[in-house]
């Protein structure tokens, strides 16, 4: 089967499709990956051959908000929202699907697998069946799907519990549609309506869930909010494995040895342009802590760009392999990647949350609803919330107890067979339709000639 991986050039996103593509691989599958030119090298050492995204949807994940410099500046809310999906996924669309165009000129797939925020599928999904392979889209982030409360997406609020609550929720969507959705759609459908599909009716996040022929949401049922309904499409696979050998040990690597408690802090590989926002600060929580040993990775950036003096009970280090980490970490300290704090939990490790943009805020909002973890609901922690939040989550069993039931619910999951099973599915039924769909415009031909 030739199969084709479009990822958003974001190692978040790649990641997972990746050890998506190791599964496959072992299937003897041939496969291409679409996605930025910084990635490269990444996507080469797993064995894939790579495909350049065109320039205008290409950037470097190490600093994903250069073409947006203003993402920087501006405080987390619903603008932040706005300018982001306007200006890094909306225009995106048409030159993510020129190169998936291209790319299917040259390497005819039999699917296409994306993940949930490559909307460069969107005109594919939109348009005829029949000219289209079968895509199946990843959930990379918590599930872009409508909520039964009303609450919208990205701002963090936990399930409502009242009718004042869902009474407030719905004031707050109101609000997010005029700010976010409503100038979101406004310029999207122009894009849409240029390639010869749409307008779109619902938000752009929902829409891929909807119209995917399947949606494997990387999370357990446990780790998502409860839904009155969800499109038959979803289906949760748990969490892929993690990609070995991406870094070598530290030169400290002996020091993890139990005897003393494993902290873990990183702000992941997008919102980490100013690590003064959780890893300073997580560092001076802990300076004083001779129990805990404090460990950060930099996301790919040069530790020596983390601010301030380090404590002696801090181990810095650009990259980890997590294969070999996670068994050690005690409480992992986090602004709230999705891949990462799911990575996290499938270990039985509790969490410590701090961050408001990106997917965070919602992401996060599902760490204390689960109860796995304190969600310190801010961009900015102090030193004095983060060392009470972590012995709390150290001294407290609770936590490490709820993360080690829903460890055993991902453990539950085969995720390979899932993510196989699916996919082969999709393909063979997709196709089926196409051909049935084929027949019947055929035999309506024949009767309108006779």
């Amino acid at each position: 089967m030739k199969i084709l991986i479009a990822s958003t050039p974001a190692t978040g996103h790649l990641n997972p499709l990746l050890a998506i593509a190791r599964i496959l691989i072992a299937e003897r599958h041939e496969i291409t990956c679409l996605t930025g030119t910084a990635l490269r090298n990444r996507v080469e050492s797993s064995g894939v051959k790579f495909r350049p995204l065109p320039p205008d949807a290409d950037f470097d994940p190490n600093d994903a908000f250069a073409r947006v410099p203003e993402l920087k500046t501006i405080s987390p809310g619903p603008e932040w929202i706005r300018v982001a999906i306007e200006r890094v996924f909306v225009d995106s669309v048409a030159p993510q699907h020129d190169g998936l165009q291209d790319a299917l000129l040259d390497f005819p797939a039999d699917v296409i697998i994306g993940d949930d925020m490559f909307f460069g599928v969107l005109p594919m999904l939109l348009g005829p069946r029949a000219k289209r392979p079968p895509v199946v889209l990843c959930g990379t982030s918590f599930l872009h799907w409508r909520r039964q409360d009303g609450a919208p997406h990205f701002v963090g609020l936990l399930p409502a519990r009242t009718e004042a609550e869902r009474n407030k929720y719905a004031a707050i969507a109101r609000e997010f549609d005029r700010i976010v959705d409503q100038p979101v759609a406004r310029r999207l459908n122009p894009v849409l309506r240029e390639l010869g599909v749409g307008p779109l009716s619902i938000p752009i996040f929902d829409s891929v869930v909807e119209f995917s022929d399947a949606y494997m949401q990387l999370t357990i049922p446990s780790f998502e909010f409860p839904r009155d309904v969800i499109p038959a499409s979803v289906n949760f696979v748990g969490t892929p494995p993690l990609i070995p050998n991406q870094a070598p040990l530290p030169p400290w690597s002996h020091e993890l040895d139990g005897s003393r408690k494993v902290v873990l802090v990183t702000q992941g590989t997008v919102a980490n342009h100013n690590f003064g926002l959780l890893i300073a600060p997580t560092l001076a929580a802990l300076a004083n802590e001779p129990d805990v040993l404090v460990v950060v990775t930099a996301g790919g950036r040069p530790v020596e760009t983390i601010p301030g003096p380090i404590p002696s009970n801090a181990r810095l280090a650009s990259y980890l392999p997590f294969e070999w980490l996670l068994p050690k970490v005690d409480v992992f300290v986090t602004n709230g990647g999705y891949g990462s704090v799911n990575q996290a939990v499938s270990f039985g490790i509790p969490l410590v949350t701090a961050g408001l943009t990106e997917d965070k805020a919602d992401v996060n909002a599902r760490v204390a609803w689960s109860g796995v973890g304190i969600d310190l609901a801010t961009n900015e922690p102090t030193p004095e919330a983060l060392r009470g939040a972590i012995r709390t989550v150290l001294d407290q069993p609770g936590y490490r107890l709820r993360a080690s039931q829903m460890a055993a619910e991902y453990a539950e999951i085969d995720t390979r067979s899932e993510i196989l099973g699916i996919i082969s599915d999709v393909v063979v039924n997709e196709s089926t339709k196409i051909v049935v769909q084929r027949r019947g415009t055929m035999v309506a031909a024949r009767r309108a000639a006779r």
